[in-house]
């Protein structure tokens, strides 16, 4: 993957899955309410991952095309092997350099990406020249400091025990796009038109702390990325410190954490 255009670890679809395709699929319903949709239009979903944004817009009106792309191959290849709607493509592509002429979008949608783009007003950009005049271009990305319990729980706890997972909790928790405002600031420094900014809200729900736990030691994504370099020991310590925060005083078994994101819509200036 290309460390320009994405910071985010990608390896495997399945891993990705567990990690967040989950939660994405449930974010992707509100996200769409507040977008908006449309029968007939032909729709590009930026950085789909394993494809879940794309799978809802099908899914809610008859579509004319949809088009997801993604820099990772293997969220690619996973979201192809799921696909059965022919209306729906996916390709590997550059959020900052999309293989699509001008204005060839009616809706340009962005789900929990722009805040893995180091230079994210190039992305925005691009989905800017790519949507038709007065076309509905949108991105979310989650409040990561503010509103989502889940992980900071991970990182909030590793910070206790190490001063490098203080130094990668400060370098997650203020990457571009997370802060109030900041989406609706860079809509309307990028020329759209009508830009509103709201907050959408889900429910995390894990079955027990093993299936909170099962992504950190994956391959994918900041804590997975942190925790491979620990060794055994370190480990350990770190799976037991996070353990006793998700028990939080009860039996392992079902947890449920708030999860809110920052979305944007604007339109595309003629």
């Amino acid at each position: 993957m290309s460390t320009t255009s994405s910071t985010f670890v990608a390896t495997d679809g399945e891993g990705y899955e567990r990690l967040m395709g989950r939660w994405s699929r449930l974010l992707a319903l509100p996200f769409l309410d507040f977008t908006g949709t449309a029968d007939g239009d032909r729709i590009l979903d930026v950085g789909c991952g394993t494809g879940h944004l794309a799978f809802a817009v099908a899914r809610r009106t008859g579509a004319g095309e949809v088009r997801g792309v993604d820099l990772a191959q293997p969220y690619i290849e996973h979201a192809r092997h799921h696909n059965e709607d022919a209306r729906i493509a996916f390709e590997v592509a550059d959020a900052c350099a999309l293989p699509y002429a001008a204005q060839s979008f009616d809706r340009v949608l962005s789900l929990l990406v722009l805040h893995f783009v180091p230079e994210p007003g190039k992305a925005i950009a691009e989905m800017r020249r790519v949507a038709k005049p007065g076309a509905v271009v949108a991105a979310a990305v989650w409040d990561v400091r503010g509103g989502w319990v889940s992980n900071r729980m991970f990182f909030d706890t590793a910070a206790m025990l190490d001063p490098e997972a203080g130094a990668r909790r400060a370098r997650n928790y203020t990457r571009p796009m997370t802060r109030p405002g900041e989406l609706a600031k860079a809509w309307r420094e990028a020329g759209f038109k009508g830009v509103e900014e709201t907050t959408l809200t889900i429910r995390m729900e894990f079955a027990s702390f093993a299936d909170y736990w099962g992504p950190y030691e994956g391959r994918d994504g900041p804590g997975a990325e942190y925790v491979a370099t620990l060794d055994d020991d370190a480990r350990g310590r770190l799976r037991e410190a996070v353990q006793a925060a998700y028990l939080d005083g009860e039996a392992d078994g079902p947890r449920s954490y708030a999860a809110l994101a920052w979305a944007v819509k604007g339109r595309a200036p003629a």
